[in-house]
């Protein structure tokens, strides 16, 4: 498979940035090839614009997100790292998905979430999160987090396969961070295919 990592973070040397390290080394060793989409670094612009409006409407896609379009239609699976910010995702990865999952491209039926335009995928999210898991098992915000992600969401990307793996206590003591990043190793390494 070619697997799409899509990272957000503004700092190169971040624990997400360990974690989309790890999880590509556990897909090559799977041979899977990878590819990484590095949304600060390549200096994505988030914002939601007219010209995305006029690209919904039939009028020419703007370039960088025809990129985009172009390494997803590569992809067989693709994998999400970022930190859990505000109890959902930050406002790049927000942006990503707004403008590059765009109506017409990606999906048409409001009616039914499960209907996506994209071919099946699978579909990853590898997610550091400073709270505990208990903490966030008792709040209900795991469950609130698969319900607009997992149930929702991600339905309209064409994802069968959806695995959210949130990384609980990553700004924790170094034996923990480390074995986050062996869990993002062996989420890479038994990667499963969209079928």
């Amino acid at each position: 498979m070619h697997v799409l990592v899509v990272l957000d973070h503004p700092k190169p040397g971040s624990f997400s940035a360990a974690v989309a390290q790890q999880f590509m080394a556990g897909a090559e060793a799977a041979g899977h090839s990878t590819e990484l989409a590095d949304l600060h670094l390549e200096g994505f612009d988030p914002r939601w614009t007219i010209a995305d409006i006029d690209g919904d409407e039939g009028v020419a896609t703007p370039a960088d997100v025809a990129k985009e379009q172009a390494r997803i239609e590569r992809a067989d699976a693709i994998c999400f790292v970022f930190p859990l910010f505000w109890w959902g995702m930050p406002a790049m990865t927000k942006g990503w998905v707004e403008r590059v999952w765009s109506w017409g491209w990606a999906y048409d039926q409001l009616d039914d979430r499960e209907k996506s335009m994209q071919r099946p995928r699978t579909g990853v999210f590898l997610i550091p999160a400073g709270a505990r898991s208990d903490e966030m098992e008792n709040a209900g915000y795991r469950e609130a987090i698969e319900t607009a992600w997992i149930k929702g969401t991600f339905g309209y990307f064409g994802f069968v396969q959806r695995k959210l793996q949130l990384l609980n206590g990553s700004k924790g003591s170094s034996a923990r961070r480390k074995d986050l990043l062996d869990t993002a190793y062996q989420t890479g390494l038994t990667l499963a295919p969209p079928g």
